[in-house]
């Protein structure tokens, strides 16, 4: 991991901290949309909060990202959450669960500058076959 976004990163959370902020948001440092820890892929233990207006907003600045491997929803109403999720422009979306869960039995991958692939067994048994076409002509 960049140890420069870490930094950043780091300070963001310690700011959270010294505010008395909390998972409710009460009070926040509101990393902006072009700052690397809130718009590069940073691969670590690092969070922003950003304070937004609305649930589309916050779509809005979820897909305004190049990158795209997981999202994650934290709510008490699934119907939003789910409208959200077909949405997000993301490889994966969990509702209520970090987005670093993964299953081996569950497809996984990126979209956009995220990657190209998919993991899985369906993608492990269609990536070790080798498609053949026979053709039988029955008398």
């Amino acid at each position: 991991m960049n140890k420069r976004l870490l930094a950043v990163g780091v300070a963001a959370m310690l700011t959270l901290s010294a505010c008395g902020g909390s998972d409710s948001g009460s009070s926040t440092p509101n990393a902006a949309p072009t700052d690397k820890v809130q718009c590069e892929e940073v691969f670590g233990p690092v969070v922003t909060l950003t304070r937004v207006a609305s649930l589309d907003e916050a779509i809005e600045q979820a897909n305004a990202t190049r990158y795209g491997l997981q999202a994650a929803i934290f709510t008490d109403d699934i119907q939003p959450a789910l409208e959200a999720a077909k949405r997000l422009e993301f490889g994966g979306v969990t509702i209520n669960e970090a987005p670093t869960f993964r299953a081996d039995q569950m497809p996984y991958g990126g979209v956009k500058d995220s990657g190209n692939t998919r993991e899985g067994p369906h993608y492990a048994v269609r990536e070790m076959t080798e498609e053949r076409l026979v053709v039988v002509e029955l008398p």
